[in-house]
Protein backbone atom coordinates (compact mmCIF):
# COMPACT_ATOMS: atom_id res chain seq x y z
CA UNK A 1 0.00 0.00 0.00
CA UNK A 2 2.97 2.67 1.09
CA UNK A 3 5.49 1.74 -1.82
CA UNK A 4 2.42 2.28 -4.52
CA UNK A 5 3.06 5.90 -4.29
CA UNK A 6 1.86 8.03 -7.34
CA UNK A 7 3.76 10.49 -9.58
CA UNK A 8 3.73 14.09 -7.74
CA UNK A 9 6.42 15.32 -10.34
CA UNK A 10 4.05 17.56 -12.57
CA UNK A 11 1.56 18.29 -9.58
CA UNK A 12 0.93 21.03 -7.50
CA UNK A 13 2.83 19.24 -5.18
CA UNK A 14 5.30 22.17 -3.25
CA UNK A 15 7.49 18.96 -2.24
CA UNK A 16 8.34 17.78 -5.64
CA UNK A 17 8.13 21.42 -7.32
CA UNK A 18 11.04 22.52 -5.70
CA UNK A 19 13.39 20.33 -8.14
CA UNK A 20 11.14 20.29 -11.58
CA UNK A 21 13.21 19.14 -14.34
CA UNK A 22 16.14 18.13 -12.03
CA UNK A 23 17.00 14.40 -11.40
CA UNK A 24 16.97 15.32 -7.37
CA UNK A 25 14.81 13.31 -5.35
CA UNK A 26 12.62 15.64 -3.02
CA UNK A 27 12.97 14.27 0.60
CA UNK A 28 13.07 17.29 2.76
CA UNK A 29 9.41 19.14 3.39
CA UNK A 30 7.18 16.88 5.80
CA UNK A 31 4.70 15.51 3.76
CA UNK A 32 4.50 11.93 2.74
CA UNK A 33 4.19 10.10 -1.19
CA UNK A 34 1.42 8.28 -0.12
CA UNK A 35 -2.21 7.74 -1.02
CA UNK A 36 -4.37 9.38 2.02
CA UNK A 37 -6.70 6.14 3.64
CA UNK A 38 -9.52 5.21 1.41
CA UNK A 39 -12.11 5.98 4.16
CA UNK A 40 -10.61 9.68 4.41
CA UNK A 41 -11.24 10.07 0.51
CA UNK A 42 -14.78 8.02 0.21
CA UNK A 43 -15.69 10.88 2.90
CA UNK A 44 -14.34 13.83 0.87
CA UNK A 45 -15.83 12.71 -2.00
CA UNK A 46 -19.24 12.86 -0.44
CA UNK A 47 -18.15 15.99 0.48
CA UNK A 48 -17.22 17.47 -2.86
CA UNK A 49 -20.93 15.65 -4.22
CA UNK A 50 -22.52 17.73 -1.99
CA UNK A 51 -21.65 20.69 -3.94
CA UNK A 52 -21.61 23.61 -1.67
CA UNK A 53 -18.27 24.79 -0.42
CA UNK A 54 -19.43 27.94 1.87
CA UNK A 55 -17.39 28.92 5.53
CA UNK A 56 -17.42 25.78 7.49
CA UNK A 57 -17.71 25.44 11.30
CA UNK A 58 -16.94 22.22 13.11
CA UNK A 59 -19.82 20.22 13.52
CA UNK A 60 -20.27 18.01 16.87
CA UNK A 61 -19.59 14.73 15.22
CA UNK A 62 -15.86 16.51 14.06
CA UNK A 63 -15.27 17.20 17.70
CA UNK A 64 -16.67 13.54 18.71
CA UNK A 65 -13.67 12.50 16.46
CA UNK A 66 -11.33 14.25 18.28
CA UNK A 67 -12.41 13.75 21.52
CA UNK A 68 -12.72 9.67 21.22
CA UNK A 69 -9.18 9.46 19.63
CA UNK A 70 -7.59 11.38 22.08
CA UNK A 71 -9.07 9.35 24.58
CA UNK A 72 -9.00 6.22 22.95
CA UNK A 73 -5.05 6.53 21.94
CA UNK A 74 -3.72 8.69 23.93
CA UNK A 75 -5.81 7.92 27.48
CA UNK A 76 -6.12 11.80 27.67
CA UNK A 77 -9.73 13.03 28.64
CA UNK A 78 -10.51 16.56 27.23
CA UNK A 79 -13.84 18.53 27.40
CA UNK A 80 -15.00 19.72 24.80
CA UNK A 81 -15.04 23.39 25.33
CA UNK A 82 -11.17 23.20 25.66
CA UNK A 83 -10.79 22.59 22.02
CA UNK A 84 -10.33 25.29 19.55
CA UNK A 85 -9.78 24.44 15.92
CA UNK A 86 -6.81 25.62 13.76
CA UNK A 87 -6.46 26.32 9.84
CA UNK A 88 -2.75 24.90 11.02
CA UNK A 89 0.05 24.33 13.99
CA UNK A 90 2.41 26.88 12.31
CA UNK A 91 -0.02 29.89 12.80
CA UNK A 92 -0.74 28.61 15.81
CA UNK A 93 3.02 29.58 17.27
CA UNK A 94 2.64 32.76 16.04
CA UNK A 95 -0.31 33.30 17.67
CA UNK A 96 0.68 32.06 20.72
CA UNK A 97 3.56 34.29 21.07
CA UNK A 98 1.15 37.49 20.37
CA UNK A 99 -1.17 35.84 23.18
CA UNK A 100 1.37 34.73 26.00
CA UNK A 101 4.19 37.31 25.31
CA UNK A 102 4.49 40.61 25.42
CA UNK A 103 6.51 42.92 22.78
CA UNK A 104 8.74 43.15 25.49
CA UNK A 105 9.16 39.60 26.74
CA UNK A 106 11.07 36.75 25.92
CA UNK A 107 9.94 33.35 23.78
CA UNK A 108 12.02 30.36 24.99
CA UNK A 109 12.58 27.07 22.77
CA UNK A 110 15.12 24.30 22.56
CA UNK A 111 17.61 24.01 19.11
CA UNK A 112 17.32 22.46 16.70
CA UNK A 113 14.12 23.13 16.10
CA UNK A 114 11.79 23.33 13.14
CA UNK A 115 12.13 26.39 11.78
CA UNK A 116 9.18 28.01 12.99
CA UNK A 117 10.29 27.56 16.13
CA UNK A 118 12.89 30.51 15.47
CA UNK A 119 10.62 32.43 13.17
CA UNK A 120 7.58 33.11 15.07
CA UNK A 121 9.05 35.09 17.90
CA UNK A 122 10.45 37.71 15.64
CA UNK A 123 7.20 38.12 13.45
CA UNK A 124 5.80 38.64 16.25
CA UNK A 125 8.34 41.17 17.65
CA UNK A 126 9.15 39.37 20.86
CA UNK A 127 12.62 38.17 21.60
CA UNK A 128 13.46 34.81 20.77
CA UNK A 129 15.87 32.57 23.56
CA UNK A 130 16.98 29.64 22.25
CA UNK A 131 19.04 26.48 24.59
CA UNK A 132 20.53 23.77 22.62
CA UNK A 133 19.55 20.43 23.55
CA UNK A 134 22.38 17.95 24.81
CA UNK A 135 23.97 15.42 22.68
CA UNK A 136 25.81 12.07 23.59
CA UNK A 137 25.96 9.52 21.34
CA UNK A 138 23.41 11.02 19.08
CA UNK A 139 21.35 10.92 21.75
CA UNK A 140 19.12 14.44 22.48
CA UNK A 141 17.92 15.33 26.05
CA UNK A 142 17.17 18.57 27.64
CA UNK A 143 19.32 20.58 30.28
CA UNK A 144 17.78 22.12 32.73
CA UNK A 145 20.75 24.10 33.83
CA UNK A 146 21.67 25.63 30.71
CA UNK A 147 17.55 26.39 30.14
CA UNK A 148 17.69 27.62 33.46
CA UNK A 149 20.80 30.19 32.33
CA UNK A 150 19.07 30.82 28.87
CA UNK A 151 15.62 32.64 30.23
CA UNK A 152 15.37 35.66 32.02
CA UNK A 153 12.57 37.39 34.27
CA UNK A 154 10.76 38.49 31.20
CA UNK A 155 9.94 35.10 29.49
CA UNK A 156 6.75 33.80 29.21
CA UNK A 157 6.66 31.33 26.86
CA UNK A 158 8.47 28.21 25.86
CA UNK A 159 7.70 26.10 22.63
CA UNK A 160 8.33 22.91 22.98
CA UNK A 161 8.22 20.00 20.30
CA UNK A 162 7.17 17.03 21.46
CA UNK A 163 7.73 14.57 19.84
CA UNK A 164 10.95 16.32 18.74
CA UNK A 165 11.43 17.62 14.89
CA UNK A 166 13.91 16.96 13.31
CA UNK A 167 16.06 15.05 16.14
CA UNK A 168 12.99 12.64 16.46
CA UNK A 169 13.17 12.62 20.52
CA UNK A 170 9.85 10.68 21.91
CA UNK A 171 10.38 12.34 25.30
CA UNK A 172 10.03 10.10 28.22
CA UNK A 173 7.48 11.13 31.65
CA UNK A 174 10.52 11.84 33.40
CA UNK A 175 12.08 14.42 30.66
CA UNK A 176 8.76 16.08 30.33
CA UNK A 177 7.73 16.22 33.92
CA UNK A 178 11.18 18.16 34.48
CA UNK A 179 10.61 20.97 31.91
CA UNK A 180 6.66 21.62 32.68
CA UNK A 181 8.12 21.83 36.12
CA UNK A 182 10.02 24.58 35.48
CA UNK A 183 7.71 26.36 33.37
CA UNK A 184 5.61 26.51 36.35
CA UNK A 185 8.40 27.15 38.91
CA UNK A 186 8.56 30.75 36.59
CA UNK A 187 4.95 31.26 35.58
CA UNK A 188 6.31 30.31 31.76
CA UNK A 189 3.25 29.14 29.66
CA UNK A 190 4.18 25.80 27.94
CA UNK A 191 3.35 25.37 24.23
CA UNK A 192 3.39 21.89 23.12
CA UNK A 193 3.41 20.95 19.69
CA UNK A 194 2.53 17.65 19.11
CA UNK A 195 1.34 17.22 15.74
CA UNK A 196 3.39 14.33 15.30
CA UNK A 197 2.42 12.26 17.96
CA UNK A 198 0.76 9.47 16.24
CA UNK A 199 3.79 8.60 14.29
CA UNK A 200 6.08 6.48 17.43
CA UNK A 201 7.87 4.20 15.32
CA UNK A 202 9.41 2.15 18.92
CA UNK A 203 7.46 -0.91 19.95
CA UNK A 204 6.30 -0.52 22.85
CA UNK A 205 6.72 2.86 23.54
CA UNK A 206 3.92 5.29 23.39
CA UNK A 207 3.63 9.39 23.42
CA UNK A 208 2.74 11.32 26.54
CA UNK A 209 0.92 14.69 26.06
CA UNK A 210 2.24 16.99 28.12
CA UNK A 211 -0.88 18.30 29.38
CA UNK A 212 -1.80 14.72 31.02
CA UNK A 213 1.29 14.89 33.50
CA UNK A 214 -0.77 16.95 35.83
CA UNK A 215 -3.88 18.99 36.10
CA UNK A 216 -1.33 21.91 37.44
CA UNK A 217 1.01 21.04 34.43
CA UNK A 218 -2.48 21.23 32.54
CA UNK A 219 -3.78 24.61 33.84
CA UNK A 220 -0.24 26.14 32.23
CA UNK A 221 0.26 24.06 28.96
CA UNK A 222 -1.36 24.72 25.19
CA UNK A 223 -1.36 21.59 22.83
CA UNK A 224 -1.29 21.68 19.79
CA UNK A 225 -1.87 18.84 17.32
CA UNK A 226 -3.77 17.98 13.96
CA UNK A 227 -4.04 15.16 11.31
CA UNK A 228 -2.03 16.33 9.23
CA UNK A 229 1.32 14.23 9.35
CA UNK A 230 -0.53 10.87 10.31
CA UNK A 231 -2.74 10.89 7.73
CA UNK A 232 -1.00 13.26 5.20
CA UNK A 233 -3.25 16.03 5.18
CA UNK A 234 -0.98 19.34 4.98
CA UNK A 235 -2.45 20.47 2.35
CA UNK A 236 -6.28 20.15 3.90
CA UNK A 237 -5.03 22.96 6.51
CA UNK A 238 -6.93 21.27 9.69
CA UNK A 239 -5.89 21.36 13.18
CA UNK A 240 -6.51 22.16 16.99
CA UNK A 241 -5.79 23.18 20.54
CA UNK A 242 -6.26 21.77 23.80
CA UNK A 243 -5.96 24.56 25.94
CA UNK A 244 -7.75 23.51 29.64
CA UNK A 245 -7.50 26.67 31.46
CA UNK A 246 -10.30 29.01 30.21
CA UNK A 247 -8.18 32.59 30.66
CA UNK A 248 -5.11 30.61 28.48
CA UNK A 249 -7.66 30.24 26.17
CA UNK A 250 -9.29 33.21 25.48
CA UNK A 251 -6.14 34.79 25.54
CA UNK A 252 -5.43 32.76 22.56
CA UNK A 253 -8.97 32.69 20.66
CA UNK A 254 -8.20 36.81 21.32
CA UNK A 255 -5.06 36.90 20.02
CA UNK A 256 -6.05 34.98 16.37
CA UNK A 257 -9.33 37.18 15.98
CA UNK A 258 -8.38 38.44 12.61
CA UNK A 259 -5.33 36.74 12.11
CA UNK A 260 -6.14 33.04 11.88
CA UNK A 261 -8.74 32.07 8.82
CA UNK A 262 -11.36 29.69 9.53
CA UNK A 263 -10.76 25.69 8.50
CA UNK A 264 -12.08 25.01 5.26
CA UNK A 265 -14.47 22.46 4.56
CA UNK A 266 -12.62 19.64 3.35
CA UNK A 267 -9.84 19.80 6.25
CA UNK A 268 -13.29 19.32 9.00
CA UNK A 269 -14.44 16.09 6.46
CA UNK A 270 -11.18 14.81 6.55
CA UNK A 271 -9.93 14.66 10.05
CA UNK A 272 -12.85 13.63 11.26
CA UNK A 273 -12.91 10.93 8.96
CA UNK A 274 -8.98 9.91 10.33
CA UNK A 275 -9.61 9.94 13.80
CA UNK A 276 -13.37 8.10 13.53
CA UNK A 277 -12.09 5.64 10.93
CA UNK A 278 -8.35 5.53 10.10
CA UNK A 279 -6.98 3.73 13.35
CA UNK A 280 -5.77 0.22 10.72
CA UNK A 281 -4.23 1.97 8.17
CA UNK A 282 -2.32 4.17 10.71
CA UNK A 283 -1.05 0.82 12.34
CA UNK A 284 0.51 -0.20 8.84
CA UNK A 285 1.78 2.68 8.22
CA UNK A 286 3.32 2.58 11.07
CA UNK A 287 5.20 -0.75 10.12
CA UNK A 288 6.10 0.78 6.87
CA UNK A 289 7.95 3.78 8.69
CA UNK A 290 9.35 1.82 11.13
CA UNK A 291 10.65 -0.58 8.22
CA UNK A 292 12.19 2.45 6.52
CA UNK A 293 13.91 4.09 9.48
CA UNK A 294 15.69 0.99 9.87
CA UNK A 295 16.85 0.31 6.83
CA UNK A 296 18.13 3.72 6.41
CA UNK A 297 20.04 3.76 10.07
CA UNK A 298 21.93 0.75 8.83
CA UNK A 299 23.16 1.85 5.57
CA UNK A 300 23.74 5.51 6.68
CA UNK A 301 25.78 4.50 9.46
CA UNK A 302 27.90 2.28 7.45
CA UNK A 303 28.94 5.15 4.81
CA UNK A 304 32.10 7.15 5.68
CA UNK A 305 31.48 11.09 7.36
CA UNK A 306 27.69 10.18 8.11
CA UNK A 307 25.92 8.86 10.81
CA UNK A 308 22.50 8.67 12.02
CA UNK A 309 20.51 7.56 15.00
CA UNK A 310 16.97 5.83 14.85
CA UNK A 311 13.86 8.45 14.88
CA UNK A 312 11.75 7.16 17.97
CA UNK A 313 9.12 9.08 16.18
CA UNK A 314 8.08 11.03 13.17
CA UNK A 315 9.43 10.07 9.70
CA UNK A 316 12.22 12.18 9.85
CA UNK A 317 16.26 10.87 9.58
CA UNK A 318 18.26 13.96 11.48
CA UNK A 319 21.61 12.99 10.02
CA UNK A 320 24.70 14.14 11.30
CA UNK A 321 27.17 15.22 7.72
CA UNK A 322 29.79 17.23 9.69
CA UNK A 323 32.30 14.31 8.84
CA UNK A 324 32.05 15.63 5.03
CA UNK A 325 34.14 18.55 5.81
CA UNK A 326 31.84 20.82 3.48
CA UNK A 327 30.82 24.01 4.44
CA UNK A 328 27.10 23.08 3.10
CA UNK A 329 26.08 19.22 3.68
CA UNK A 330 22.53 19.96 1.93
CA UNK A 331 24.30 21.18 -1.16
CA UNK A 332 26.08 18.30 -1.05
CA UNK A 333 22.93 16.04 -0.86
CA UNK A 334 21.67 17.85 -3.74
CA UNK A 335 24.88 17.49 -5.76
CA UNK A 336 24.56 13.69 -5.03
CA UNK A 337 20.58 13.66 -6.54
CA UNK A 338 18.88 13.66 -2.90
CA UNK A 339 17.03 16.95 -1.74
CA UNK A 340 16.49 17.38 2.26
CA UNK A 341 16.19 20.12 4.44
CA UNK A 342 19.09 21.91 5.28
CA UNK A 343 19.97 21.44 8.68
CA UNK A 344 21.46 25.30 9.91
CA UNK A 345 17.85 26.24 9.31
CA UNK A 346 17.21 24.54 12.16
CA UNK A 347 20.05 25.68 14.37
CA UNK A 348 21.73 22.17 13.44
CA UNK A 349 24.75 23.20 11.47
CA UNK A 350 26.37 20.30 9.92
CA UNK A 351 23.15 18.18 9.74
CA UNK A 352 21.03 17.71 7.13
CA UNK A 353 17.23 16.39 7.76
CA UNK A 354 15.62 13.55 5.57
CA UNK A 355 11.93 12.53 5.23
CA UNK A 356 11.97 8.59 4.90
CA UNK A 357 8.06 9.21 4.09
CA UNK A 358 8.12 7.50 1.35
CA UNK A 359 8.23 4.12 -0.86
CA UNK A 360 11.42 1.75 0.19
CA UNK A 361 12.54 1.85 -3.40
CA UNK A 362 13.09 5.60 -2.92
CA UNK A 363 15.15 5.41 0.36
CA UNK A 364 17.02 2.86 -1.22
CA UNK A 365 17.30 5.23 -4.51
CA UNK A 366 18.60 7.57 -1.81
CA UNK A 367 21.01 5.27 -0.30
CA UNK A 368 22.34 4.48 -3.69
CA UNK A 369 22.82 8.03 -4.82
CA UNK A 370 24.32 8.47 -1.45
CA UNK A 371 26.87 6.51 -1.28
CA UNK A 372 27.86 7.00 -5.20
CA UNK A 373 28.57 10.38 -4.65
CA UNK A 374 30.69 9.38 -1.33
CA UNK A 375 32.40 7.06 -3.33
CA UNK A 376 33.43 9.01 -5.99
CA UNK A 377 34.73 12.35 -3.52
Amino acid sequence: MFDACPDRTDTDSLKWSRYRGRDVLPMWVADMDCVCAEPILDALRRRVEHGVFGYAVARPADTDAVIDWLQNRHNWAIRREWLVWLPGLVPALNVACRAFADPAQDVATFTPIYPPFLSAPAFSQRRLLTCPLTRHSGHYTFDLDALAKTVTPQTRLLLLCSPHNPVGRLWTQDELLAVADFCLQRNIVLCSDEIHCDLVLNENRRHIPTATLSPEIADNTITLMSPAKTFNLPGLNCGFTVIANEHLRRRFVHAARGILPHVNAMGYTACRAAFSECGPWQQELIAHLRANRDFLCVRINALPGLSVSPAEATYLAWIDASGLNTESPAQWFEQAGVGVSDGKDFNGHGFVRLNFGCSREQVKEAVRRIQTAINTR
